[in-house]
Protein backbone atom coordinates (compact mmCIF):
# COMPACT_ATOMS: atom_id res chain seq x y z
CA UNK A 1 0.00 0.00 0.00
CA UNK A 2 2.82 2.35 -1.15
CA UNK A 3 0.08 5.71 -1.65
CA UNK A 4 -1.21 4.82 2.19
CA UNK A 5 2.45 4.80 2.98
CA UNK A 6 3.40 7.97 1.19
CA UNK A 7 0.14 9.81 2.91
CA UNK A 8 1.70 9.24 6.01
CA UNK A 9 5.01 10.44 5.28
CA UNK A 10 3.51 13.45 4.28
CA UNK A 11 1.29 14.02 7.38
CA UNK A 12 4.28 13.02 9.28
CA UNK A 13 6.46 15.66 7.55
CA UNK A 14 3.99 18.51 7.80
CA UNK A 15 3.18 17.94 11.57
CA UNK A 16 7.10 17.78 12.28
CA UNK A 17 7.13 21.40 10.39
CA UNK A 18 4.27 22.73 12.39
CA UNK A 19 5.85 21.45 15.64
CA UNK A 20 9.31 22.95 15.17
CA UNK A 21 7.71 26.48 13.81
CA UNK A 22 5.55 26.78 17.36
CA UNK A 23 8.87 25.69 19.30
CA UNK A 24 10.46 28.79 17.04
CA UNK A 25 13.09 26.52 15.27
CA UNK A 26 12.15 27.35 11.80
CA UNK A 27 9.97 29.88 9.77
CA UNK A 28 7.99 29.18 6.82
CA UNK A 29 5.32 30.86 4.95
CA UNK A 30 2.01 29.85 5.41
CA UNK A 31 -0.81 28.28 3.47
CA UNK A 32 -2.18 30.77 0.54
CA UNK A 33 -4.64 29.74 -1.85
CA UNK A 34 -3.08 31.42 -4.78
CA UNK A 35 -0.09 29.91 -4.13
CA UNK A 36 -1.33 26.57 -4.02
CA UNK A 37 -3.18 26.72 -6.63
CA UNK A 38 0.66 27.96 -8.68
CA UNK A 39 2.49 25.10 -6.95
CA UNK A 40 -0.33 22.30 -7.89
CA UNK A 41 0.63 20.79 -10.70
CA UNK A 42 3.95 20.20 -8.99
CA UNK A 43 2.30 17.65 -6.51
CA UNK A 44 0.45 16.45 -9.93
CA UNK A 45 3.70 15.37 -11.42
CA UNK A 46 4.69 14.01 -8.41
CA UNK A 47 1.96 11.83 -7.47
CA UNK A 48 2.33 10.82 -11.41
CA UNK A 49 5.57 9.69 -10.89
CA UNK A 50 4.75 7.99 -8.16
CA UNK A 51 1.96 5.75 -9.78
CA UNK A 52 3.34 5.27 -13.02
CA UNK A 53 6.73 4.64 -11.35
CA UNK A 54 5.23 1.37 -9.98
CA UNK A 55 3.17 0.59 -13.05
CA UNK A 56 6.23 0.34 -14.67
CA UNK A 57 7.77 -1.90 -12.55
CA UNK A 58 4.82 -4.25 -12.87
CA UNK A 59 6.38 -5.12 -16.14
CA UNK A 60 9.62 -4.28 -16.71
CA UNK A 61 12.96 -5.36 -13.89
CA UNK A 62 14.50 -3.31 -12.37
CA UNK A 63 17.67 -2.91 -14.18
CA UNK A 64 15.51 -2.03 -16.82
CA UNK A 65 13.43 0.52 -14.99
CA UNK A 66 17.17 2.10 -13.75
CA UNK A 67 18.38 2.66 -17.01
CA UNK A 68 15.40 4.45 -18.48
CA UNK A 69 15.53 6.78 -15.16
CA UNK A 70 19.14 7.71 -16.16
CA UNK A 71 18.31 8.81 -19.02
CA UNK A 72 15.87 10.96 -17.71
CA UNK A 73 18.66 13.23 -16.44
CA UNK A 74 19.30 14.09 -20.54
CA UNK A 75 15.64 15.13 -20.57
CA UNK A 76 16.28 16.92 -17.90
CA UNK A 77 19.16 18.61 -18.73
CA UNK A 78 18.31 19.97 -21.88
CA UNK A 79 14.96 21.14 -20.14
CA UNK A 80 17.58 23.12 -17.81
CA UNK A 81 18.90 24.51 -21.15
CA UNK A 82 15.50 25.77 -22.46
CA UNK A 83 14.15 27.00 -19.43
CA UNK A 84 16.96 28.03 -17.69
CA UNK A 85 19.85 29.13 -20.08
CA UNK A 86 21.78 26.22 -18.67
CA UNK A 87 24.57 24.08 -20.93
CA UNK A 88 25.49 20.87 -21.83
CA UNK A 89 29.23 20.10 -22.50
CA UNK A 90 30.73 17.11 -23.78
CA UNK A 91 32.14 16.12 -20.61
CA UNK A 92 28.46 16.16 -18.95
CA UNK A 93 27.17 13.99 -21.72
CA UNK A 94 29.81 11.98 -21.18
CA UNK A 95 29.60 11.65 -18.21
CA UNK A 96 25.28 10.66 -18.52
CA UNK A 97 26.30 7.78 -21.15
CA UNK A 98 28.80 6.10 -18.45
CA UNK A 99 25.64 5.89 -15.87
CA UNK A 100 23.52 4.87 -18.37
CA UNK A 101 26.53 2.09 -19.27
CA UNK A 102 26.74 1.32 -15.76
CA UNK A 103 23.62 0.50 -15.21
CA UNK A 104 22.96 -1.46 -18.65
CA UNK A 105 26.34 -3.66 -17.15
CA UNK A 106 24.67 -3.93 -13.47
CA UNK A 107 21.63 -5.44 -15.33
CA UNK A 108 22.54 -7.36 -18.78
CA UNK A 109 20.65 -10.41 -18.21
CA UNK A 110 17.39 -8.62 -16.90
CA UNK A 111 17.67 -6.18 -20.00
CA UNK A 112 18.21 -8.90 -22.89
CA UNK A 113 15.07 -10.74 -21.77
CA UNK A 114 13.24 -7.44 -21.80
CA UNK A 115 14.42 -6.74 -25.57
CA UNK A 116 13.35 -10.49 -26.24
CA UNK A 117 10.12 -9.96 -24.56
CA UNK A 118 9.74 -7.23 -26.22
CA UNK A 119 10.64 -8.87 -29.62
CA UNK A 120 7.55 -10.86 -29.22
CA UNK A 121 4.83 -8.63 -28.26
CA UNK A 122 4.49 -9.99 -24.71
CA UNK A 123 2.71 -7.16 -22.16
CA UNK A 124 6.41 -6.02 -21.38
CA UNK A 125 5.53 -3.31 -24.31
CA UNK A 126 2.59 -1.90 -21.84
CA UNK A 127 6.12 -1.35 -19.10
CA UNK A 128 7.61 0.84 -21.77
CA UNK A 129 4.46 2.93 -22.09
CA UNK A 130 4.51 3.74 -18.31
CA UNK A 131 7.64 4.43 -18.22
CA UNK A 132 7.51 6.94 -21.45
CA UNK A 133 4.82 8.54 -18.52
CA UNK A 134 7.08 8.14 -16.11
CA UNK A 135 10.01 9.81 -17.46
CA UNK A 136 8.21 12.56 -18.45
CA UNK A 137 6.73 13.54 -15.59
CA UNK A 138 9.59 12.86 -13.54
CA UNK A 139 11.22 15.67 -15.51
CA UNK A 140 8.51 17.52 -15.49
CA UNK A 141 8.17 17.81 -11.61
CA UNK A 142 12.13 18.22 -10.98
CA UNK A 143 12.41 21.46 -13.82
CA UNK A 144 8.65 22.82 -12.89
CA UNK A 145 9.49 22.81 -9.09
CA UNK A 146 12.64 24.68 -9.79
CA UNK A 147 10.95 26.94 -12.04
CA UNK A 148 8.11 27.63 -9.46
CA UNK A 149 11.11 28.19 -6.70
CA UNK A 150 12.76 30.80 -8.47
CA UNK A 151 9.41 33.10 -9.09
CA UNK A 152 8.03 33.20 -6.01
CA UNK A 153 11.61 32.80 -4.19
CA UNK A 154 10.52 30.21 -1.73
CA UNK A 155 13.06 28.90 0.96
CA UNK A 156 13.75 25.44 1.55
CA UNK A 157 10.86 24.61 4.32
CA UNK A 158 8.38 26.65 2.27
CA UNK A 159 8.88 23.74 -0.54
CA UNK A 160 8.60 21.01 1.84
CA UNK A 161 5.30 22.25 3.06
CA UNK A 162 3.84 22.98 0.31
CA UNK A 163 5.11 19.95 -1.36
CA UNK A 164 3.51 17.57 1.39
CA UNK A 165 0.43 19.49 2.27
CA UNK A 166 -1.28 19.55 -1.29
CA UNK A 167 -0.07 16.47 -1.65
CA UNK A 168 -1.83 14.26 1.36
CA UNK A 169 -5.20 14.51 -0.67
CA UNK A 170 -4.01 13.37 -4.14
CA UNK A 171 -1.97 10.60 -2.31
CA UNK A 172 -4.92 9.48 0.15
CA UNK A 173 -7.43 10.04 -3.27
CA UNK A 174 -5.49 7.00 -5.11
CA UNK A 175 -5.10 4.90 -2.06
CA UNK A 176 -8.62 4.69 -1.17
CA UNK A 177 -9.59 4.23 -5.18
CA UNK A 178 -6.71 1.65 -6.46
CA UNK A 179 -5.12 -0.25 -3.00
CA UNK A 180 -6.74 -3.01 -1.77
CA UNK A 181 -8.57 -2.20 1.97
CA UNK A 182 -10.22 -5.12 3.09
CA UNK A 183 -9.87 -6.38 5.79
CA UNK A 184 -7.51 -9.42 4.91
CA UNK A 185 -4.83 -6.92 2.63
CA UNK A 186 -4.68 -4.75 6.16
CA UNK A 187 -4.05 -7.99 8.30
CA UNK A 188 -1.00 -8.97 5.95
CA UNK A 189 0.38 -5.61 6.13
CA UNK A 190 0.06 -5.32 9.91
CA UNK A 191 -0.35 -8.28 11.42
CA UNK A 192 -1.57 -8.68 15.00
CA UNK A 193 1.54 -9.50 16.70
CA UNK A 194 4.04 -7.13 14.79
CA UNK A 195 1.49 -4.01 13.94
CA UNK A 196 3.07 -1.84 16.20
CA UNK A 197 6.39 -2.28 15.20
CA UNK A 198 5.66 -1.55 12.06
CA UNK A 199 3.25 1.65 12.34
CA UNK A 200 6.65 2.79 14.75
CA UNK A 201 8.50 1.92 11.27
CA UNK A 202 5.84 3.80 9.09
CA UNK A 203 6.86 6.86 11.64
CA UNK A 204 9.98 6.43 11.11
CA UNK A 205 9.80 6.21 7.48
CA UNK A 206 8.17 9.99 7.92
CA UNK A 207 10.75 11.49 10.00
CA UNK A 208 12.90 10.44 7.17
CA UNK A 209 11.10 11.86 4.31
CA UNK A 210 11.19 14.93 6.23
CA UNK A 211 14.84 14.89 6.09
CA UNK A 212 14.17 14.03 2.13
CA UNK A 213 12.19 16.92 1.26
CA UNK A 214 14.44 19.30 3.15
CA UNK A 215 17.68 17.80 1.55
CA UNK A 216 16.05 17.84 -2.10
CA UNK A 217 14.59 21.55 -1.99
CA UNK A 218 18.01 22.51 -0.56
CA UNK A 219 19.46 20.62 -4.07
CA UNK A 220 17.40 22.05 -6.58
CA UNK A 221 17.42 25.94 -5.17
CA UNK A 222 21.16 25.88 -4.69
CA UNK A 223 22.56 23.58 -7.59
CA UNK A 224 20.68 22.38 -10.46
CA UNK A 225 17.41 19.76 -11.68
CA UNK A 226 20.45 18.47 -13.33
CA UNK A 227 22.71 17.60 -10.66
CA UNK A 228 19.90 16.50 -8.48
CA UNK A 229 19.07 13.97 -10.95
CA UNK A 230 22.39 13.06 -11.36
CA UNK A 231 23.05 12.76 -7.38
CA UNK A 232 19.77 10.63 -7.54
CA UNK A 233 21.32 7.99 -9.73
CA UNK A 234 24.69 7.83 -7.94
CA UNK A 235 23.19 7.32 -4.61
CA UNK A 236 22.55 3.76 -5.78
CA UNK A 237 26.30 3.10 -6.02
CA UNK A 238 26.67 3.14 -1.94
CA UNK A 239 23.84 0.76 -1.66
CA UNK A 240 24.91 -1.49 -4.29
CA UNK A 241 28.24 -1.49 -2.05
CA UNK A 242 26.80 -1.80 1.19
CA UNK A 243 24.70 -5.41 -0.23
CA UNK A 244 28.09 -6.59 -1.34
CA UNK A 245 29.81 -5.68 2.02
CA UNK A 246 26.66 -6.70 4.63
CA UNK A 247 23.80 -8.43 3.24
CA UNK A 248 25.64 -10.92 1.29
CA UNK A 249 25.02 -10.11 -2.66
CA UNK A 250 27.32 -11.43 -4.93
CA UNK A 251 30.42 -9.47 -6.09
CA UNK A 252 30.91 -10.50 -9.62
CA UNK A 253 32.79 -8.73 -12.53
CA UNK A 254 29.55 -7.47 -13.72
CA UNK A 255 28.32 -5.45 -10.65
CA UNK A 256 32.18 -4.56 -9.26
CA UNK A 257 32.20 -3.14 -13.37
CA UNK A 258 29.09 -1.42 -13.00
CA UNK A 259 29.81 0.15 -9.34
CA UNK A 260 33.33 1.23 -10.92
CA UNK A 261 31.95 2.90 -14.18
CA UNK A 262 29.34 4.78 -11.89
CA UNK A 263 31.63 6.32 -9.71
CA UNK A 264 33.90 7.33 -13.00
CA UNK A 265 30.22 9.11 -13.98
CA UNK A 266 30.21 11.04 -11.11
CA UNK A 267 33.42 11.83 -10.93
CA UNK A 268 33.29 13.13 -14.48
CA UNK A 269 29.90 15.11 -13.78
CA UNK A 270 31.73 16.74 -10.86
CA UNK A 271 34.69 18.19 -13.23
CA UNK A 272 32.54 19.45 -15.63
CA UNK A 273 30.24 21.11 -13.71
CA UNK A 274 33.22 22.82 -10.96
CA UNK A 275 35.46 23.30 -13.83
CA UNK A 276 33.41 24.15 -17.28
CA UNK A 277 34.62 25.63 -20.32
CA UNK A 278 34.79 29.59 -22.04
CA UNK A 279 32.30 28.23 -23.94
CA UNK A 280 29.69 26.75 -21.90
CA UNK A 281 30.24 30.08 -19.46
CA UNK A 282 29.09 32.63 -22.61
CA UNK A 283 26.29 30.40 -23.75
CA UNK A 284 25.07 29.85 -20.16
CA UNK A 285 25.36 33.41 -19.31
CA UNK A 286 23.42 34.60 -22.33
CA UNK A 287 20.77 32.04 -22.31
CA UNK A 288 20.64 33.31 -18.60
CA UNK A 289 19.80 36.67 -20.07
CA UNK A 290 17.20 35.71 -22.09
CA UNK A 291 15.36 34.08 -19.66
CA UNK A 292 15.12 36.36 -17.48
CA UNK A 293 13.89 39.40 -20.05
CA UNK A 294 11.47 36.47 -20.75
CA UNK A 295 10.18 36.38 -16.96
CA UNK A 296 9.81 39.74 -16.62
CA UNK A 297 7.59 40.23 -19.83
Amino acid sequence: MIFLLLTIQSLVTVSLLQLFKFLNLIKYRGYNTEEAKKWYPIVIFLVAMIYTGSKALQFLPIPVYTIFKNLTIILIAYGEVLWFGGSVSSMILVSFGLMTLSSVIAGWNDVSMAIHSSHSHSPVMIGYFWMAINCLSSASFVLYMRKRITLTNFKDFDTVYYNNLLSIPLLILPSLLLEDWSKENLLMNFPPGHSQSIVWAIVFSGISAFGMSYASAWCVRVTSSTTYSMIGSLNKLPIAISGIAFFGDEASFSSLTSIGIGFIAGLVYSHAKAYPTKKDLTISSASSATNEKQDKQ
